[in-house]
């Protein structure tokens, strides 16, 4: 039988402009769930209960040229969260997306957090998601000496191959389920769609089985994972989405999130 084999196609400026703002929004949806996949001890050093604060103007005024890179692609948040002490706290998070090879990223990261201090006086424990494939660098340090004087800034760092898909779907973590999503994508790119729905199948109903989220967030998420392994044939698709609605207990269309083809 012959293998129906996808098109290893390259999305145009638009559709990534697009898929990187849909994984934005997804990383905000559960941003509770990231501060516990980085932080063990998340729910006893923040205050989750008081939601976060997700600080794009101040981040845009800061850095200015953030609208200004043409092709390069990166997500770039900022996020006030509260300690259970009180203190207030910031996180800054920078995605890598696919294929990124920034050489100067660590004085990048510097440079993040150095205007944020000078700026509104705060400390910023800044973390770096790299979403490309196994071989994507991943630079985790700036170091700069000039005679006597030296400068070393460390941050933390992420790449979705750093765990297996069944290591990241055991953790029953919905940031954890989008990481194994990212990491399912490039694994199945030379698969058949039907290989590939599969993937997609196994990400969502571990999803929705951790009921970890639910109503708005749980349709957001399942959406995400069928736009990252995304697939042309439509019959695989509208066959995906009514498992989904008998899975989720959706009685009608998901509405905008359907109207919106990130890939076409």
């Amino acid at each position: 039988m012959e293998r129906n084999l996808p098109q290893l196609r390259k999305p145009d400026r638009s559709a990534r402009r697009k898929m990187d703002a849909l994984l934005k929004g997804a990383f905000e949806e559960i941003f509770e769930f990231l501060l516990r996949f980085f932080y063990a001890d998340a729910d006893n050093v923040f205050d989750l209960a008081r939601g976060f604060q997700f600080l794009d103007k101040e981040l845009k005024e800061v850095f200015p040229e953030l609208g200004r890179r043409g092709g390069t692609r990166h997500v770039d948040m900022l996020v006030k969260v509260f300690r259970r002490s009180g203190e207030e706290e910031y996180i800054l998070l920078h995605v890598e997306i696919e294929g990124g090879r920034s050489r100067n990223m660590g004085k990048r990261m510097l440079d993040y957090w150095t205007r944020l201090n000078v700026r509104y006086s705060v400390d910023v424990a800044a973390i770096a998601v790299f979403i490309g494939n196994p071989t994507q660098p991943r630079p985790s340090s700036f170091h700069k000496e000039v005679l006597s004087t030296s400068i070393t800034y460390r941050y933390r760092t992420y790449h979705i191959f750093d765990h297996t898909v069944s290591e990241l779907l055991a953790m029953d973590n919905p940031f954890a389920t989008l990481m194994a999503a990212l990491q399912s994508d490039w694994l199945s790119r030379r698969e058949s769609d039907e290989e590939r729905n599969g993937r997609r199948m196994q990400l969502a109903r571990a999803l929705v089985h951790s009921r970890k989220v639910d109503g708005d967030r749980i349709n957001h998420l399942v959406h995400v994972i069928k736009v990252l392994l995304h697939i042309e044939n439509p019959e695989i698709n509208s066959n995906f989405d009514q498992q989904m609605d008998k899975l989720i207990g959706r009685t009608k269309p998901m509405g905008i999130l359907e109207t919106v083809k990130m890939l076409e």
